[in-house]
C-alpha cells in the first residue's frame, strides 16, 4: 500500500500573511458574513451587506478583499479548510468506518451547498491559476485517503478501493440527490457495498 499523506492543515489551504488579532477578527467576521450572504442571495449579492453583517466598514472589507473574486476565493478556501479539519478530527473516532462515512457525508453536504462557489472559481473568465484549485482537490483527496486507509486497516472497508474513486461517487451523490435524506441513503448503499462481509 502506498504511503498516505496526512490531511492538509486548514491554515495551508489558502496562504495569507499573518494578521494582528483585531485584523484577524475582522477577516473571520467578513468570511462568515460572506458565506451567509452568498448562500442567501448568490454571488452577486451587495458587498455592502456583507460588510454590514460583519460589523465593519467598507474600507476594512476592501483592505482584506480588494475584489469580489478575492472574497469568493477566500470563502471557498475557508470551506475546504473546514472540511479538511473535520477529516482530521474524524481520525480520532474510535470507529474508523464511521469516521470515513461521517466525513463523506460532510463532503457531500459541502459539494451540494457550495458548488456555486466552485463554479465561479472555475469559470473561464477567472484569472486564478489552476494550481490553487489543484491544491484544494489534493487536500480533500488526502483527507479521504487517510480516513479510507485507516478504515481498511481496521477491516471496516474492503481492500482495493481508491480514495479518488470514492470521492467521485460521493460527488455524484451530491449532484444527483434531491435532499439530504436521499443523499444519506445513497451513501449507506455505498457503505454496504464496501463492507468486507459482502465479499
Amino acid at each position: 500500500m502506498s504511503p498516505v499523506r496526512k490531511p492538509t492543515p486548514a491554515t495551508s489551504v489558502l496562504p495569507h500573511r499573518p494578521l494582528r488579532a483585531d485584523a484577524r477578527r475582522n477577516y473571520e467576521s467578513l468570511l462568515a458574513a460572506a458565506t451567509e450572504v452568498f448562500g442567501e442571495h448568490g454571488l452577486h449579492a451587495p458587498l455592502d451587506e456583507i460588510a454590514r453583517r460583519a460589523h465593519v466598514g467598507n474600507a476594512t472589507m476592501y483592505r482584506h478583499f480588494p475584489t469580489r473574486q478575492e472574497l469568493i476565493l477566500a470563502v471557498y478556501a475557508d470551506e475546504v479548510s473546514s472540511l479538511c479539519s473535520q477529516g482530521a478530527q474524524q481520525l480520532t473516532n474510535d470507529s474508523p468506518g464511521d469516521a470515513l462515512f461521517n466525513w463523506l457525508e460532510a463532503f457531500i453536504a459541502h459539494v451540494a451547498s457550495k458548488r456555486f462557489l466552485a463554479a465561479a472559481l472555475t469559470d473561464e473568465q477567472t484569472q486564478r491559476p489552476p494550481a490553487l484549485l489543484d491544491r484544494w482537490h489534493r487536500a480533500m483527496r488526502d483527507t479521504a485517503a487517510a480516513l479510507l486507509h485507516r478504515a481498511q486497516r481496521a477491516g471496516a472497508i474492503r481492500p482495493g478501493i481508491d480514495a479518488w474513486d470514492l470521492l467521485i461517487l460521493a460527488n455524484g451523490i451530491a449532484l444527483a440527490a434531491s435532499d439530504a435524506g436521499q443523499a444519506h441513503r445513497l451513501l449507506t448503499t455505498i457503505r454496504h457495498g464496501l463492507d468486507p462481509a459482502g465479499l
